[in-house]
């Protein structure tokens, strides 16, 4: 018995090593995420809705400071949580090789410096035009090291086992859309470039920012999200395996939908991020009755709820754009349709999600409260509704009520937010599951 341990123990000890760096990285990534969703991303961005609320318009707010808002959101919190998860899978992929910490520190240390240094030139303006693009080769380098290591560390193929489908469906999407995230970063740094050679603000003009989310959005977040829950969905909410040839569809139907945005067939792009989805709904199998018991042991029995839900915010999302097209004429619309999206969906997928498996991912924690789980999600969705329903009424001079509604929706959303972020910094302040059960 003793030869046998002994004989072992130095095959389990380089895993172990493994997953002890990829956990205290991918936590560095969620800690640093949280700081940039708290403070430079849904802090400004109230204070942006408090300011177009007290004038009744955008007029007096600063481009440049709506568009720091923005690149927080999408690349200094949701980006440091994509990098961190998939520095952590490598260890799955590959355990028996060394974990790339010093590549992997190198990563955090240039995406956390260039998505702060992003915000600080668009807030301050302060030598905007050596900082902008200095934050856009940062980001851009720490990703394009990021995706060299992907691609060193491939999986081990491996037969499907009978009845259970190919490893590869979720695997396809969420490579293409690493790949979108490494055309989207270079596309932003010449942006940011250009703009430094012969732009007047460190705002990028209104018609390419705005082709510059689509690009970010649908072609970064969305099919990563479609991707992984293509992976976790089945198992975590019992749905039935996903349909590959469905999602694959829906994908394929979305990037035609960001061609056709680039080419500024707007009317086309929306009908068919429409159809892209409602494929996707259908090939996850979202909305029909799960085929196994849900895994709800240390998440809010709610937690099945909130994950269709997110995709009710998806269609209101594309239904919006649908109708932006022939009635928005002061951006009301297209900015409830781009929160539905960005708020409604992406948002809501991290909070439900997120909570579910980051704090295994940090070190075998155990969420804090399942609590403040569910209603960190019930005001996001609370403050989403408000501002989808009232920033059209709103800015389009509908209803004019509705301008007292949207700083309540900001309220109520920061309110979310900061629940959500106390809930994973106390799970990560906690000893793990194990250590905590010994003490008692």
């Amino acid at each position: 018995m003793t030869a046998t341990l002994s004989q072992s123990a130095p095959v389990d000890d380089p895993r172990i090593a493994n997953e002890r760096r990829s956990q205290h990285l991918v936590t560095a990534f969620v800690i640093s995420g949280l700081f940039v969703m708290l403070l430079p991303g849904t802090f400004l961005g109230v204070w942006n809705l408090l300011s177009i609320s007290a004038d009744h318009g955008p007029g007096s707010i600063s481009q440049a400071w709506l568009q720091a808002h923005g690149q927080a959101q999408i690349f200094g919190w949701i980006g440091s949580f994509i990098l961190g998860i998939g520095f952590y899978s490598l260890t799955k992929m590959r355990s028996t090789m060394k974990f790339p910490a010093k590549a992997g520190w190198t990563v955090w240390g240039l995406w956390t410096a260039g998505a702060l240094l992003h915000w600080l030139g668009g807030v301050t303006g302060d030598e905007w035009r050596l900082v902008m693009p200095f934050s856009g080769v940062l980001q851009l380098a720490g990703f394009a090291l990021f995706y060299r290591s992907v691609r060193k560390y491939r999986p081990v193929p491996t037969e499907p086992k009978p009845g259970q489908p190919r490893a590869d469906t979720w695997m396809k999407i969420v490579a293409a859309g690493t790949i979108a995230f490494l055309v989207t970063l270079a596309v932003n740094c010449g942006f940011m470039f250009s703009d430094a050679l012969a732009g007047s603000s460190p705002a990028l003009p209104h018609v390419i920012d705005e082709r510059f989310i689509v690009l970010a959005v649908w072609g970064v977040l969305v099919p990563t999200i479609w991707g992984f829950n293509a992976r976790w969905l089945p198992i975590f909410i019992g749905l039935r395996q996903p349909s590959r040839k469905g999602l694959f569809l829906a994908y394929g139907i979305s990037v035609a939908a960001i061609v056709a945005t680039f080419l500024d067939l707007v009317p086309v792009a929306t009908v068919l991020f429409e159809i892209a989805a409602l494929l996707a709904i259908d090939a996850l199998h979202v909305w029909q009755p799960a085929v196994n018991p849900a895994k709800l042991i240390n998440v809010h029995r709610s937690f099945p709820f909130f994950i269709r839900m997110t995709y009710v915010w998806l269609i209101v999302s594309c239904v919006l754009a649908l109708m932006a097209v022939p009635m928005d004429h002061s951006g009301g619309f297209w900015g409830a349709s781009r929160h539905a999206l960005t708020v409604g969906f992406v948002a809501g997928m991290v909070f439900a999600i997120g909570q579910r498996v980051l704090p295994a991912f940090c070190g075998m924690k155990v969420l804090w409260s399942t609590r403040l789980m569910f209603w960190s999600l019930a005001l996001l969705y609370a403050g989403c509704f408000l501002r989808v329903l009232a920033e059209p009424l709103a800015y389009e001079g509908i209803w004019h009520p509705a301008w007292k509604i949207l700083p309540v929706s900001a309220i109520v959303e920061l309110t979310a937010v900061t629940l959500f972020a106390l809930n994973l910094g106390v799970t990560l302040a906690l000893p793990a599951a194990h250590l905590r059960n010994a003490a008692t």
